[in-house]
């Protein structure tokens, strides 16, 4: 399969246009498809958004074939957030959830990703590969270090995710060194089952194609869950050491 569409291309939003575009389709992606919700949603337009937005970076994934003034010319998004945009912030968004203590305390360069998305059109196929080349290019140009963030599976009954979060725990469970944990108010833990007894291939099927993008190229998740009612999902927070990727991975993920 072809891993480059030359009809679609990433870049940074620039104006008031693109922001909305973005924020449009994380409404039909985020409350439409996966039933979330938020302070600041505004569902007589149609657009997701909250307080962090405005610190944010927003990655655009843009298809050329599509009228930007209909507004559905976004396909894609990843927000992204360093350091010092979380100082005039206030906080990372993930910190709502996650102890990130470990990795304020580390010195090093930060990024937070979230709100990833990709419209129902564009899964599966060169828009994701594109994405994440976008993703690489930012990571150059302002030396990240650690990469993390939040990534989710719908809903919010653990039990239905018993093997999805015990394998994760128990094959993916980051070093100590990055090793973020779940709020204590808010602890959900991840050990759900008997390991022996996961059936690896089905518990796989399971997790997100995002966080299997992570895994691969040698991310690792924090300790616990967070389970978001208002989102409907169930959280986890990944965390990617640049040093420590492969020589495939840093590859693939610098690719393009």
């Amino acid at each position: 399969m072809d891993r480059y569409d030359p009809n679609l291309s990433v870049r940074l939003a620039v104006s008031d246009e693109d922001l909305a575009a973005a924020a449009r389709l994380r409404y039909r992606v985020f409350v439409k498809e996966l039933g979330g919700d938020g302070a600041l949603v505004d569902h007589d337009a149609g657009l997701e958004r909250d307080r962090f937005d405005p610190f944010f970076d927003h990655l655009l994934l843009i298809d050329a074939r599509r009228d930007p003034k209909a507004l559905d010319h976004v396909v894609g998004v990843y927000r992204v957030m360093r350091d010092d945009q979380a100082r005039a912030a206030g906080q990372f968004y993930s910190e709502d959830e996650y102890d990130l203590s470990v990795l304020r305390q580390s010195d090093r360069r930060l990024l937070e990703l979230g709100r990833s998305c990709l419209d129902r059109d564009y899964r599966g196929g060169a828009a994701l590969f594109q994405l994440w080349t976008g993703v690489a290019d930012y990571v150059a140009q302002h030396g990240i270090e650690v990469l993390f963030g939040v990534a989710s599976f719908h809903g919010t009954d653990v039990t239905r995710l018993a093997e999805p979060l015990t394998l994760l725990h128990t094959q993916y469970l980051a070093p100590p060194a990055l090793r973020v944990r779940a709020v204590e108010a808010r602890f959900q833990p991840m050990l759900l089952t008997d390991p022996a007894r996961i059936d690896r291939v089905a518990a796989m099927r399971q997790i997100p194609s995002l966080i299997k993008s992570y895994l691969k190229l040698g991310g690792f998740v924090g300790e616990g869950a967070f389970v978001d009612q208002p989102f409907n999902t169930t959280d986890v927070c990944l965390v990617m050491d640049t040093e420590r990727l492969t020589s495939r991975a840093r590859s693939r993920f610098s690719a393009g």
